[in-house]
């Protein structure tokens, strides 16, 4: 495996300027190409850091993805602000099964624990592989993490800080239980401490790496409202809990159900079904082997994501296909479109897709 020395230099030059990092990365096609290329004060020093902080990583077993590494995650690997470089530990897989993430008010009410409590218990209840993301906070994130870790599913932390420490420390508990299944994830590397703008630049990563986005329980403003936000650039299914009019915790999901920014869930069975997800209990249909109707004029490309398309009993997610196909998303996309204007697929709410027999 390539040395992640230059990605991490690369991060701490241009800390700031994500974008640019970003840029010249797929200009020059690696990091240390672009690294020989950089010509900045503070350079030399970047690097001295970056030597520091890979030294760290060897002697706590911290775990590193870059933008090249092909097990990044591939749905964060499609977010144009996605990380340069991620930090793990624990037993994380950030690309299997069905990916949730829950988020809401740090101050829920009883009501709100117990919808994600429910939530969490049925999705493992009814699905096969589910893991739980949220970011560690107080309120509705630690209980979507507690919930996870007592059904014995993966949860994943997202800290707004390095692996060096836990914020906040009454959370260490359930951190260290989630190392077993599932683990803390974050783009800072040790030494970053959880200052305020932190929690929100954390905030894509939670919504980046899902399927789908939960809000519990909101305000009328709030972290978990940017992060419903993010979840709607990346193309990210986002669903809301309802309340009463009244109730001060439920007006950020009523106004995102009302903008029909958000699905209105009230249990996990109304998320699977939008999602189109396969359940435990869904009957199994013989597998089509041979493409039905192929066209002589469909490209290469085109009959590899129809012949995907065709083998998954349910219908597929664009992210599954984008994962199993290794191409861009972007070109997988474009192709999904001209194969449903041939008729050959039909789109089903969630980004799911199915073949017409």
């Amino acid at each position: 495996m390539t040395s992640p020395l230059y990605d991490i230099a690369l991060s701490f030059l241009y800390r700031n300027r994500l974008r640019y990092s970003l840029a010249m990365m797929d200009h020059y096609g690696s990091a240390e190409t672009a690294w020989n290329a950089v010509h900045e004060p503070g350079k030399e020093a970047a690097l001295e850091r970056a030597q520091q902080e890979l030294a760290w990583i060897e002697a706590h077993g911290i775990r590193v993805w870059t933008t090249t590494d092909p097990d990044y995650p591939y749905r964060l690997n499609q977010c144009p602000d996605k990380p340069l470089v991620l930090y793990g530990k624990g037993n994380l897989q950030p690309s299997d099964g069905y990916i949730v993430s829950i988020v809401g008010t740090r101050r829920p009410t009883e009501r709100g624990k117990e919808l994600v409590t429910a939530l969490v218990r049925d999705l493992h209840e009814r699905l096969e592989n589910v893991t739980i993301v949220s970011g560690g906070a107080y309120g509705i994130d630690i209980t979507a993490h507690r919930a996870a870790i007592e059904c014995g599913i993966p949860t994943i932390i997202i800290p707004a800080h390095g692996l060096d420490r836990i914020y906040p420390y009454q959370h260490r508990p359930e951190a260290v239980a989630s190392l077993t299944h599932g683990g803390l994830l974050t783009e800072f590397p040790s030494g970053v401490e959880p200052l305020a703008p932190y929690f929100l630049q954390r905030n894509r990563i939670i919504a980046g790496l899902a399927d789908a986005v939960v809000v519990a329980e909101s305000r009328d403003r709030g972290g978990s409202l940017v992060t419903a936000r993010m979840a709607g650039d990346y193309n990210r299914e986002l669903f809301a809990f309802p309340g009463r009019p009244t109730d001060i915790s439920s007006i950020g999901c009523n106004e995102l159900i009302r903008k029909d920014k958000a699905h209105l869930i009230n249990n996990a069975d109304d998320l699977i079904d939008i999602m189109q997800w396969k359940t435990r209990n869904t009957p199994s249909r013989p597998v089509q082997t041979e493409i039905i109707g192929l066209r002589d004029d469909l490209t290469e490309k085109q009959q590899t994501i129809l012949q995907k398309i065709q083998e998954a009993e349910d219908g597929i997610h664009i992210n599954h296909i984008v994962m199993e196909t290794q191409l861009p998303y972007g070109e997988v996309s474009s192709e999904l479109l001209l194969l449903e204007i041939n008729g050959l697929i039909r789109a089903l709410p969630g980004g799911i897709y199915r073949f017409v027999r």
